[in-house]
């Protein structure tokens, strides 16, 4: 039992000793079978560095390096992975980050030094090629695969590098076989999937094209252009929300992401001009559903009193909770989380669902207008708690909450910390300071 709690759970295998290859392949697939545990593996990545903060040591760095790649935060694991020393696992995670950021020739130079410091050589060489060819240079990397073709029964990850030369060549149908031989090898390939996403797209097949694009987005870390383009394909069957959505996941990984900015302004235009009968009886049952109270699912007395405590009142309130803030609750623990997700689940919603989008998405499942906030307003909603410059104690309840800006503090009312362990009424007041300093105030003060 003890095994599969170490390979199922994300702060576990983040923490794992070693850290090494195994560990990360473990942390990818418990984050590709269930999306939602990526908001943990943010608020574990925040824990370690608020924990670490005093003594950060290279060991921790290349923790934080790779968590950071695969949250999409490539700025970030840059930083963290330059400290964590000559280490093959850091090399090969600082090539994906530049590969992300297309700095193709940095990145090279990177996957090259991971395969010298010990790292799989095969698969840093394999990536290399990729990079290379991004930046041009087509015959190094034919010249890496031909010294690699005795991994063609074996490595998705040779198929898909084949496939992508042969595409520079505009042999589409070679190259889509390529492709599908590895994902017969590695069915979540993400690069595999992109490619064929891709040319099912420029053929104009649609639906698979949108198939293809959605199990791209499924696997850390997420190209961008993934997104981008299901969010097109989106806007061209008038599936406005869902393109917005897309787009806003781009934002979230760079906010000043050009293509994803000019996008996201239309597709909201756009939207608000379409009137879309069957999705507005859509949310006006969804919106019903979130109006019912609590009080009316069987739930044990425990959960219940939570719950009041929390003033979690609707399943509305519950949708703009999360599993964190929950278990921070007093006396609330895994059995009464595993009881609300089950009747939650029940009736199609999830925690957090209406926090996935940001507080727009929150309102619109409130259904309430948004006032647009100006860039001033935007900055200081989006200053981080650690700016506050906290105590430890007030700090570890942030941690626990998952709360890592000033906006998604004050979405939070003083009876929601204070139902967080060790959160009294000082640590309470000195947050209410803190925020009173910015001109902010608490939920419903």
């Amino acid at each position: 039992m003890a095994e599969i709690a170490m390979t199922t759970d994300v702060r576990a295998l983040l923490d794992r000793t070693p850290f090494d290859a195994s560990a990360v392949a473990d942390l990818r697939e418990v984050l590709g079978r269930d999306p939602s545990r990526y908001r943990t593996l943010r608020d574990a990545v925040a824990a370690m560095r608020d924990r670490e903060r005093a003594n950060m040591k290279p060991e921790t760095y290349l923790r934080l390096g790779v968590g950071d790649v695969l949250l999409g935060r490539y700025a970030a694991a840059l930083d963290e992975l330059a400290k964590a020393g000559d280490n093959g696992l850091a090399h090969f995670h600082r090539g994906l980050a530049l590969q992300n950021l297309q700095r193709w020739n940095d990145a090279a130079e990177a996957f090259a030094a991971a395969g010298k410091a010990g790292h799989d050589s095969k698969a840093s060489e394999l990536h290399r090629a990729g990079v290379l060819r991004r930046a041009g240079k087509i015959e190094d990397a034919q010249a890496i695969l031909k010294n690699l073709e005795k991994l063609g029964s074996s490595s998705a990850e040779f198929h898909y590098q084949r496939g992508s030369l042969l595409a520079v060549d505009g042999e589409l149908a070679a190259a889509a076989v390529e492709f599908e031989k590895a994902l017969n090898i590695d069915r979540d390939h993400t690069g595999a999937l992109f490619e064929l996403a891709y040319i099912n797209d420029l053929h104009g097949n649609d639906e698979t094209a949108v198939e293809y694009y959605k199990r791209c987005t499924q696997r850390p870390p997420v190209p961008l252009a993934a997104l981008i383009n299901l969010g097109v394909l989106y806007e061209d069957e008038m599936r406005f929300r869902e393109a917005e959505q897309c787009y806003r996941q781009v934002l979230t990984f760079d906010p000043n992401h050009p293509r994803a900015r000019l996008f996201f302004r239309d597709c909201r235009a756009s939207k608000d001009m379409y009137y879309d009968e069957e999705e507005i009886h859509r949310y006006s049952v969804l919106r019903q559903l979130l109006e019912i109270p609590v009080t009316d699912f069987e739930l044990s007395v425990r959960s219940r009193n939570c719950l009041r405590k929390m003033n979690i009142r609707t399943l509305g309130d519950l949708t703009r909770t999360t599993e964190a803030a929950l278990l921070a609750s007093k006396n609330f623990g895994e059995t009464s989380l595993s009881e609300i997700k089950e009747m939650m689940t029940s009736k199609g919603v999830r925690l957090g669902m209406a926090l996935e989008g940001g507080e727009r998405a929150a309102a619109e499942l409130r259904h309430e207008p948004v006032e647009e906030l100006s860039q001033e307003e935007k900055a200081l909603l989006a200053k981080p708690i650690a700016d506050l410059n906290l105590s430890v104690r007030a700090r570890k309840c942030m941690n626990k909450l998952g709360i890592q800006t000033v906006g998604e503090l004050i979405v939070h009312t003083g009876d929601e910390l204070m139902e967080c362990k060790n959160f009294g009424v000082t640590s309470l007041n000195e947050v209410r300071e803190k925020l009173v300093e910015l001109g902010l105030k608490l939920k419903n003060e």
